[in-house]
């Protein structure tokens, strides 16, 4: 049974948040938003699964930029994120598009796809929060976020995200 917390607990926690700093709070945020990324890969829909993952990517960043104090709008949101995902490499790309396509299929597609598609956009979510940080930490916007770039630095945090995505998805099933 789980140990009810005190309102002193509560309080302890609030300021122990509050402390951390801007960029702690943030890589919380993409930590979560990782493991939403992660089970919405798992939606055994083709193409639901990834309006599903795209939709929860927009959160994190939404989350994000009030952490930083970043005016949000979904479509200046939306108009950075789609240049970046294309940055990916195709065959990585087709790796995670053919992850919720495959899911078509019945029994082996659906097992293939619930292995790649996860860990695709857990590691998607990880690239796009860390470039986020990076940008609003140097006191940047929406406005003024350089899609070019940033391609190299996304493929290069994405590399980073596929091994972070799978500590955590390790993490999940202990």
């Amino acid at each position: 049974m789980a140990k009810k917390q005190t309102s002193s607990e509560a309080g302890t926690e609030a300021v122990q948040e509050a402390i951390l700093t801007k960029e702690q709070q943030s890589l919380k945020i993409v930590k979560k938003y990782m493991l939403w990324s992660l089970g919405a890969g798992l939606i055994p829909f083709p193409l639901v699964d990834i309006a599903t993952v795209t939709g929860v990517q927009i959160k994190m960043v939404s989350e994000l930029s009030k952490i930083y104090n970043v005016e949000f709008s979904e479509n200046r949101a939306r108009n950075v994120i789609s240049p970046i995902l294309s940055s990916v490499t195709a065959k990585t790309f087709a790796a995670g598009t053919v992850g919720s396509t495959i899911k078509a299929i019945p029994i082996i597609g659906t097992l293939v796809g619930s292995i790649t598609m996860p860990l695709f956009s857990s590691a998607f979510a990880y690239a796009l929060g860390q470039i986020f940080i990076n940008h609003f930490e140097k006191g940047g916007t929406f406005l003024d976020f350089d899609v070019e770039k940033n391609k190299e630095n996304f493929a290069e945090m994405f590399k980073k995200g596929k091994n972070v995505a799978s500590e955590l998805k390790e993490e999940v099933k202990s």
